[in-house]
């Protein structure tokens, strides 16, 4: 099972087995295997790897702070782990990178079943797909809180903070709620923890259940998110490659990445490549190239950058 990265403007790909992936092929990112169980995707090695590398701890970094979804996914996929925050998703992926990092695994999410996919971290996976390897993924179910000062009722807030895909998540149910402001944040725990530290009565925030325990904050409404089955997939990143076990009959997923020149049916071209070879996708992705993400094709065919 193949899922797909794909930029516009390159020849078709050629489909490499997974036994010549080389860091010279570049319009091959990475890959990823194991079988989904209870929303856990267990894995051929990282399943003896999951607490202790040469005995020690595992170390796992993390966008965000404690509270935030990225942490539960983080222990969820590595229970008794040692965690390592990260404020931005280019610190998570250059503490897992580098051998200086200090950490070993990096948990980023990469789509919602609501808000979509995470666009920042397709990119980031293409910058970094030399150093690191996704060797897993999970899924946590997210369900979001409203959250306030201890005392406080729901309907005297005037201002919500969160992280935008919270608030987008929960649009209907603020409308509901009546609430004038929203104001956005670098994640949902953030959000919480600075409703607990500015003490401002009148402020509340969209954020897990978790994180109101940590920062000392009351629950004003559970489920607060509009529809019910709100997933996030995170993806699992190290700099050492998953082996797939000779014995191992399961399904696997690999991404790859490659560009296409302009024209027409050049990319149905490109998915006649994995159709005739009996693989099946299960996502697809584009982006923008870096260089020149803007283009328009005028009669003669010629590219002009606007």
């Amino acid at each position: 099972m193949f899922s797909m990265y794909l930029s516009q403007n390159s020849s078709i790909p050629k489909l490499f087995p997974v036994n010549e992936l080389s860091s010279e092929k570049s319009s091959i990112i990475n890959y990823d295997h194991g079988r989904c169980n209870n929303n856990i995707v267990t894995f051929s090695e990282e399943k003896s790897k999951n607490i202790f590398i040469n005995g020690t701890k595992l170390r796992v970094a993390y966008q965000g702070v404690p509270g935030a979804h990225s942490e539960a996914a983080a222990i969820k996929a590595y229970p008794n782990c040692e965690l390592f925050q990260c404020e931005r998703f280019e610190d998570t992926f250059k503490a897992a990178g580098e051998l200086w990092g200090g950490v070993d695994r990096a948990v980023i999410p990469i789509e919602n079943s609501v808000g979509g996919s995470v666009h920042r971290n397709y990119d980031l996976l293409v910058r970094h797909h030399q150093r690191l390897h996704i060797v897993g993924e999970i899924y946590l179910s997210v369900h979001h809180c409203l959250v306030g000062l201890p005392g406080v009722q729901k309907e005297e807030l005037t201002c919500i903070f969160s992280h935008p895909q919270a608030l987008a998540q929960c649009e209907m149910s603020l409308q509901k709620l009546g609430v004038a402001r929203l104001t956005s944040t670098n994640n949902t725990a953030g959000a919480a923890k600075m409703i607990a530290s500015e003490r401002v009565r009148e402020n509340g925030a969209i954020a897990s259940a978790r994180a109101a325990q940590i920062y000392g904050l009351q629950i004003l409404a559970h489920n607060f998110q509009d529809a019910s089955n709100n997933i996030t997939r995170f993806l699992l990143l190290s700099r050492e490659p998953a082996t797939i076990p000779s014995n191992y009959t399961l399904y696997y997923k690999t991404s790859i990445v490659f560009t296409l020149k302009e024209g027409p049916g050049v990319f149905v071209e490109a998915l006649a490549v994995f159709a005739l070879r009996g693989i099946n996708l299960s996502k697809i992705e584009s982006r923008p190239p870096e260089k020149n993400p803007l283009m328009v094709v005028n009669d003669s065919r010629k590219h002009q950058s606007n």
